[in-house]
């Protein structure tokens, strides 16, 4: 395509071609310190395109495409390029990714250990993962965890997170504004934000850590802690799982060992701040 640039997040290298220079620069600015190594064949291939060739000009239309489409989405204009790109990257490892078993969660480590949080889209996993990589902790990610299927480490995912609406100020606020991507309003997903990983957490996206607490966040309502059963947890983590069923009995495995090895843990919190305290407390009885 008429621009492009690869970018390798975790074990995913990307081959990312658009129709249009907005896109592609602002994810050179996003991914800047993120390995793009152009020898290695790509993983997965997104592409950014105008159905019609008028409309790279003529109110452009983004359409997403790649080794993976869906037939009836929606194009974005062209002022979202940066969300359609992210949109394809996600699309692309959901569909396509067989290495690992993936999770719909954000992780972060603390020595050698990892902590995952699965839950809907506003549960405030991401906007915790996020806080949580700015302390002690590193960041992994905040749209996919790997699983592998075999030894059963946990390996990082750590695209540039996407914070939204209230979350874009309060994160904001704690980090240096060359971290942070364009403003996006008003998209499909409300207001978005790019937050850039710190370096280490790029540096560090190769090493796994052991799956040590598994969590399942829900922003608003009283603070509470509620132990999950394995059956419970089991039965989330397949509804997180975008490639559970494709995997087959080594999915079934992995999983099966997830939950028996790792405590589980449903928590409700009415900011962060009672949140993060929550996720030290259990961290640290995990700990023992």
């Amino acid at each position: 395509m008429r621009h492009s640039i690869r970018i390798a997040v975790g074990p995913v290298q990307f081959r990312i071609g658009s129709d249009w220079a907005e896109p592609i620069a602002a994810l050179e600015r996003l991914y800047a310190c993120y390995p793009q190594d152009d020898s290695r064949p790509a993983d997965a291939t997104v592409r950014l395109f105008a159905a019609r060739p008028w409309r790279r000009w003529l109110r452009p239309s983004v359409h997403i495409g790649g080794d993976f489409i869906v037939p009836d989405a929606l194009p974005l204009p062209l002022s979202m390029g940066l969300l359609a790109a992210e949109m394809g990257m996600n699309l692309q490892v959901a569909l396509g990714w067989r290495r690992h078993m993936l999770l719909h969660a954000s992780a972060v480590a603390k020595d050698g250990r990892a902590m995952i949080m699965s839950g809907e889209s506003g549960s405030g996993k991401s906007t915790l993962a996020a806080l949580l990589g700015e302390g002690d902790w590193r960041l992994m990610g905040d749209e996919f965890t790997l699983i592998d299927p075999e030894g059963g480490d946990a390996f990082a995912f750590p695209r540039a997170v996407s914070l939204k609406n209230e979350a874009i100020a309060e994160v904001a606020a704690r980090v240096d504004p060359s971290r942070l991507g364009p403003l996006l309003a008003r998209t499909p997903k409300g207001d978005i934000r790019h937050l850039i990983p710190r370096p280490e957490a790029v540096a560090a996206m190769h090493e796994p850590a052991r799956p040590a607490l598994l969590l399942f966040p829900r922003f608003g309502g009283e603070t509470a802690i509620e132990p999950m059963g394995e059956g419970e947890a089991f039965v989330r983590l397949t509804e997180a799982s975008t490639n559970y069923v494709a995997l087959g009995e080594a999915g079934f495995a992995a999983l099966t060992r997830l939950v028996r090895e790792t405590p589980a843990f449903g928590i409700s919190y009415p900011d962060s701040a009672a949140g993060l305290a929550l996720v030290e407390r259990l961290w640290a009885e995990a700990a023992r």
